[in-house]
């Protein structure tokens, strides 16, 4: 690991700013039930598909899972193993995850290994490389690239949770089309797929999905939704031809499941952790308010004036990408970054703003107080300022007197759900350490 070595920098006029007192609320929005019985709903969708039932006995079926952390997986995939192996077919894992895991196939397979999924978990071997083979060309002249493994497969089922991109907004956006995309293309593809930046997003992304669909004899898709509680609420098997349809689809419920700040400006956010395993840019822009890729526009619906960052979750492995959209982090978090695994998320999706380091400081108390001495307030004692756990996690959060009396001027949300004070307006507590006591 490349660690970041940093000074103890000290600036005694932090100590003159005043933290507004907060209270803890509670966000409650009415959540459908999730599934059942997943190895019965996995089941059902595979046995549905026309294609794997052409599939002769024997035949070779690469199962594609990536890196993020998604509800059952584990039970999922291991069902669509147990299946496919009940009908004769030769199933075994492949990593579908672009760069991650330092772009090396012992880093993905560690990943994998950590979401559950192994050969003794799951019951087929992983057969994890970074080789890739070319399967075509796009229209911009970028050459599609794609796991070797899985394009010398008789057949391939791809396994993603459909949810909202980290970066951009479009029809489809984060599930079965970028993993075909990305994800199987590993750390070559996934590169090529960012060479012309936000419109590699917008063209090459799709363009290389279709190459894709075309290029191989068998797709099939399980396409997994969530909801805010991470719970499986929808399993869809999807058809090879039928791809882009379904997620565009998919990927309206799965918005439509994504709890926001009921703010639409803040002074301060602060957010105690960020991560991978919470958004590819470590934290979701619709929440922050901040996509900062040149030429593509942030959203309207929220402005934050200072944004800090406290820590870095275990799950990223010192990827700190994202860290960038940040204004002020910690030192702790800081020296917790590993800066191969930073770099190489940077240099692969070409958004090297978000892998830029912001002012890094002694103490998670410092970062409050930075934040406070640098929103544009008069008096930061009336700033607006919310403290959430993560970008994933808005069900609780800590947030100022001004912000309390705008929800209880707005009858409490009648669209996030019902909000409740849950805890009296206390001082912030920090550690002698300047650590944060009480977290949201």
């Amino acid at each position: 690991m490349y660690n970041i070595q940093t000074p103890s920098i000290s600036l005694p006029r932090l100590e003159r700013v005043e933290i507004p007192p907060m209270c803890r609320i509670r966000i409650e929005r009415p959540c459908p039930p999730g599934v059942e019985d997943v190895e019965a709903g996995v089941r059902a969708e595979l046995g549905a598909s026309v294609r794997l039932a052409t599939l002769a006995p024997g035949a070779r079926v690469a199962v594609a899972v990536g890196s993020r952390g998604i509800a059952s997986l584990e039970r999922v995939v291991r069902s669509s193993v147990a299946w496919l192996k009940e009908r004769g077919l030769a199933p075994f894992i492949v990593p579908a995850m672009g760069s991650h895991g330092g772009g090396t196939a012992q880093g993905q397979q560690a990943l994998l290994h950590e979401l559950g999924i192994s050969e003794e978990t799951v019951g087929a071997p992983v057969r994890s490389s970074m080789s890739v083979t070319r399967i075509g060309k796009t229209e911009h002249d970028i050459d599609c690239m794609f796991d070797t493994h899985a394009a010398t497969a008789d057949a391939l089922l791809v396994i993603n949770r459909i949810k909202s991109h980290t970066s951009f907004d479009r029809v489809q956006e984060s599930g079965l089309i970028k993993m075909l995309a990305v994800g199987l293309g590993k750390a070559e593809g996934a590169s090529n797929v960012h060479k012309l930046g936000a419109l590699g997003l917008a063209e090459v992304l799709p363009a290389f999905a279709k190459i894709a669909l075309r290029a191989l004899p068998t797709i099939y898709g399980l396409a997994l939704v969530e909801s805010e509680r991470k719970e499986l609420i929808h399993i869809r098997g999807v058809e090879q031809d039928a791809f882009f349809s379904t997620e565009a689809e998919l990927l309206r419920v799965a918005k439509s499941r994504l709890p926001r700040l009921p703010f639409a400006q803040l002074d301060v956010l602060i957010v105690d952790m960020i991560g991978k395993n919470i958004s590819g840019s470590g934290m979701d822009y619709a929440v922050t308010g901040r996509t900062d890729i040149r030429f593509v526009p942030n959203p309207e619906h929220i402005r934050v004036t200072k944004l800090g960052v406290l820590r870095l979750s275990p799950e990223s492995h010192g990827n700190a990408m994202g860290i960038g959209l940040a204004d002020f982090t910690t030192r702790t978090l800081a020296q917790e970054t590993d800066l191969h695994a930073l770099y190489v998320n940077a240099f692969t999706s070409t958004f090297v703003e978000k892998g830029k380091l912001p002012l890094i400081l002694p103490t998670e108390e410092d970062v409050f107080r930075a934040c406070l001495a640098t929103c544009w307030k008069v008096n930061s004692a009336k700033a607006r300022l919310c403290c959430i756990r993560s970008t994933i996690d808005l069900s609780e959060m800590l947030i100022s007197p001004p912000l309390w009396s705008e929800l209880e001027q707005h009858e409490c949300m009648t669209e996030q759900g019902g909000v409740e004070q849950v805890s009296q307006f206390l001082p912030a507590d920090f550690s002698e350490h300047g650590e944060l006591l009480v977290r949201p």
